[in-house]
């Protein structure tokens, strides 16, 4: 069994607001839930145009979680291009 962690730095440029950065995160959050992940905003609640998520994720090999969490990057990247200011898998288990 793996344990996979995703850490993402997004960037909203265009959010003026917390609203608008808590629709975009809505949207992003019902977009990757076809995933076999778990995700959770854990930095920058308070700041309208960043946001800290963490996406898990547990597999049978790590090459299936990493597979797994590349896919969710690449829906983010698909539905919200340019978001990603940075990517990080870590393998927990």
């Amino acid at each position: 069994m793996v344990i996979a962690l995703l850490s993402l730095d997004l960037h909203f440029a265009m959010a003026r607001s917390l609203k608008d950065k808590r629709m975009v995160l809505h949207g992003i959050k019902d977009r990757i839930r076809k995933h076999n992940v778990a995700m959770a905003e854990v930095e920058h609640q308070e700041l309208w145009q960043r946001a800290g998520l963490a996406v898990v994720t547990v597999a049978s090999t790590e090459d299936r979680a990493e597979q797994e969490l590349e896919s969710v990057i690449a829906e983010i990247e698909r539905v919200e291009p340019g978001t990603v200011a940075r990517s990080e898998i870590e393998f927990l288990a």
